[in-house]
Parts: C-alpha cells; structure tokens; sequence
C-alpha cells in the first residue's frame, strides 16, 4: 500500500532533507561542515545579483549561520575537486560526480552549445581549446586579449551583446568540453581545460548510458528534496519531465523509490525507501531566493501553502512584496518574507519590506528579528534598519531594538 503522510508531516521530511531541521551548530564553521552541507544539497545555484549577498553564499548561511564564505569558494577549486560549475538547476554548483550525468542531458538545453554558433565562431572555439592546454584559468576577456580578438560584440540573438570569443567559450562550457576554475570579484568566470578540473572525465554517454545518468540525477534529488513530485524532481536538476516520469515509476518499481501521498494532495509524491518522519522542526532560517528550499515556486504552494513570487523583473510599482524578498522559516512553516537589501556604504542591513502570513505564531517578530542580526553581523554590518512597508514592520522594528536580541 502507497504510504499516506500528512501536510505537516511531508514539510518536516522536505526540511530536514535540506539541512534545516537542527538547531545551528555554536562552533566555528569549518570547511568540512560546508562541504557536508553541501553535499546534502547536491547543488547550489548561483545567480549575480548582489543586492544582499550572492546567492551561491545564502544557502550555507541559513544552514550553519555565521560563515566564511571563502570556504565555499574553496569547494569549487581545491583538489580533488568535489565541486564543479555547470548548468543545472540554471548555472549551479554541483557535485563533480553529477557532472558526467549532467552532460548528455543539458548540452542542449541552454543556450550556448556547438549548434549554435556558427562556423567562425566554432573555428574560435578549437583555438581557444588550444589556448586552455595549459591549464591556466581566464576570463573571456582575457582569452579574447591573447587570441587578439576584437571583433565588435553582436546584438543578436542568444547571446546579446557577447563577442564572438564568449560565445565560443559557452559553447564549450555548455557542451562539457571546458570548465570553470570558480569566478573573479566581478562574477565573470575563469575558464579553464576540462583535464585540470576533473582529470579522467567521461566519453559520450550512449542512449543507455544517459538513462542511467537520469535515475542518478533523479535520486540525488529525491535524497535532496526529502520528499517530492515527479515536477519537483525533474526540476531539481532541470532534467525533462515526461522522460523523468517514466524514469519515476520504474524507480519505483525497481524499489529504488517509494510512491507516497500526502494528505489533501492529488499528486503522487516519491521519497527514497526508509526516508524517516522527524518529529519537530527546529528550522530558523531566512532563505534566499535560489535556494533549493524554495526554488520550485509550485512545490512550495503546495506543500507550504506559501505563494512566492520572485519580482526583481517587475516594475517598482507593480512589486507587492519587494524586490528582494527572503522567505523566512520558522518550525515546519514558512511565516514571514522580508524584502532584504545591504547597504554596505552605511554598515545597515536594510529591511525594505516585512510581511507575516497569516496563522503565523506570535513569536514570529522577534525569531525575525534574531535572524536579521545574525545576518547584518555575517555580513559586516553594524545596524538593521526597517522601513514602515508591510504588516510585520512595526512590531519587528520593536523587537529588533530589544536589548536581548541587539
């Protein structure tokens, strides 16, 4: 018979799966609690903004708190290398053992692979190979620089505004035929040869070989998400959904995977053979906008009843909630969002918008309020700042002036 789980009980197996059930640990965070964090995750997305932090830096902040932020960038190149970028859930950090399994699935699927690009450009494409045989990490400027290529960068297209040099060198990057040795200060990636990254990597995947790549990719996901539908699956690496759905079942069948169903719910949720039910949820996190907890704005709905929406790319005044909204979990629930901004110029952690969701518990303000400072300190920040914008502005502007929490 398909195991039945309550709502409540389905968001506790989706929270611990993440790394969001425990109380923070007080010591000093360390490479190895970041790396095993990471691991749990199985990716992180990245993402330029940097209105509060890049996102990359989020996730790991609201499982372990207060942390270096070097020691992630250290993943993505210290060898062996554990780490590698690629696209997947968008362009993501992944584990380097996906990467192979990644490959055959989205070479195609972004814009950037050999098809593309047209016969000068792919010309390019083999000089620049060249070029990387040294294993020497640059930027596309830098390899444009050496290439003595200036050709004028194209407004058409994929692409707009690249020059011909990057368009080569996604294409590679897309097609695993390159890779990354981590990003510079200005977010611009540092290519680099396959070789030096990942020293024995795979050859072609055959149609059989892709397959198996998927039920891999599928059940890291199922290990990452706890608990999940056949969309939030697939999603997690950006893998296609009918052919994931497929994949599901004869998981499923194979015992590899356990179809569950949760109360209230029509969909068929999946979850790995023995996924334990937690009793509580000691969650207390601001979560980032790519973060694996909330990056599928579907599952979220459904199994939080929380309705989020990312409004970076609508208008100022059509925004209901902000332009960089955190949502912040708290227990087994996600209570609150706050539209979150650094002022580093001024030292303030900026609150531009605080919102409760109704049912929300009466010490919602001031675990808020907790979590801001630990934030705005993380950050080199000596001041939270919130403006009168939103339903939960007022009593959290209280609670943060408390003396116990400043």
């Amino acid at each position: 018979m398909r195991k039945t789980l309550s709502a409540a009980q389905a968001r506790r197996v989706a929270i611990a799966a993440q790394g969001l059930n425990q109380v923070r640990p007080t010591a000093p965070i360390t490479m190895g609690a970041v790396g095993r964090t990471f691991a749990r995750l199985e990716l992180i997305q990245i993402d330029s903004v940097n209105v509060l932090a890049r996102a990359q830096y989020l996730p790991i902040f609201s499982r372990l708190g207060p942390y270096d932020p070097g020691l992630l960038d250290a993943l993505a190149v210290r060898k062996p290398r554990r780490v590698v970028e690629y696209w997947a859930h968008e362009a993501s950090l992944v584990r380097s053992e996906h990467f192979n399994d990644l490959v055959p699935w989205q070479r195609r699927s972004w814009p950037g692979s050999m098809e593309t690009i047209d016969e000068y450009e792919r010309d390019l494409a083999q000089r620049i190979l060249g070029l990387l045989l040294d294993d020497k990490p640059r930027t596309s400027r830098e390899i444009a620089a050496e290439l003595g290529h200036d050709e004028p960068k194209s407004n058409d297209g994929w692409g707009w505004n690249w020059s011909a040099a990057k368009r080569s060198l996604e294409a590679l990057f897309a097609e695993g035929m390159i890779s990354s040795e981590g990003r510079n200060s200005a977010f611009e990636r540092r290519y680099t040869s396959l070789r030096s990254v990942l020293p024995k990597p795979a050859a072609p995947a055959n149609a059989h070989e892709r397959r198996q790549g998927m039920d891999r990719l599928l059940l890291a996901a199922a290990k990452a998400h706890g608990i999940g539908t056949a969309h939030c699956l697939a999603d997690y690496f950006r893998l296609p959904l009918r052919q994931s759905s497929a994949a599901l079942v004869e998981l499923c069948e194979h015992g590899a995977l356990e179809k569950v169903q949760v109360a209230g719910l029509s969909d068929p949720f999946y979850s790995l053979p023995g996924t334990v039910v937690p009793r509580r949820s000691h969650a207390r996190a601001l979560l980032g906008p790519f973060d694996s907890m909330v990056f599928n704005r579907r599952r979220i709905e459904k199994l939080f009843g929380f309705t989020y929406r990312l409004e970076i790319y609508t208008p100022a005044a059509k925004r209901v909630h902000g332009y960089y909204v955190l949502p912040f979990l708290l227990g087994e629930d996600l209570v609150a969002r706050v539209d979150l901004k650094a002022e580093r110029s001024s030292g303030r952690l900026l609150v531009r918008g605080a919102f409760v969701e109704p049912g929300a518990p009466e010490e919602t303000a001031v675990e808020l309020a907790d979590e801001l400072w630990a934030m705005a300190r993380w950050l080199g920040l000596f001041e939270v700042s919130v403006s009168a914008n939103g339903n939960l502005a007022e009593a959290l502007e209280f609670s943060l002036s408390s003396p116990e929490i400043c």
